[in-house]
């Protein structure tokens, strides 16, 4: 069992898919979740390429923790077509204390698991990530 002090285990799937997500762009997002039964990090969900930032924010629960990860396409004020990855830690004000405490006890350490996130965002309601604040923190 880990201790939850230095982190939960993570899944190897999770970073083969971030790493299809940012190479191969198969994904547009993937959202993660902590198994507490097995201590480690997995794949609850991705999200195909033609899904949008609406299909994404929909399939986070209302009143659990989540992390996720974000292919964000944007267009420069230069008219360039650009793509940053957010990482986003998502603990819902409505969601357990341990499980809250758990999460970010861990982000770090799943953090650097995932090499090439370029933008973070903490949010504990949907307005802390709408799409105008992730288009500002892209740019």
């Amino acid at each position: 069992m880990a201790n939850s002090a230095s982190g939960m285990a993570v899944n190897d799937e999770c970073k083969l898919k971030f790493l299809e997500l940012k190479t191969k762009r198969n994904y547009r997002f993937i959202v993660f979740k902590i198994d507490e039964r097995i201590q480690q990090v997995t794949v609850e969900r991705f999200g195909l390429p033609e899904e949008s930032y609406e299909d994404f924010t929909a399939c986070l629960p209302a009143n659990e923790c989540r992390y996720a990860v974000f292919d964000f396409d944007f267009t420069t004020d230069e008219n360039c077509q650009k793509s940053k990855i957010f990482f986003i830690a998502w603990a819902p004000d409505t969601s357990r204390v341990r499980s809250k405490m758990l999460y970010a006890s861990s982000k770090d350490r799943f953090k650097r698991e995932l090499d090439g996130i370029q933008v973070e965002l903490q949010a504990t309601d949907p307005s802390e990530m709408s799409l105008d604040i992730v288009k500002g923190r892209a740019i």
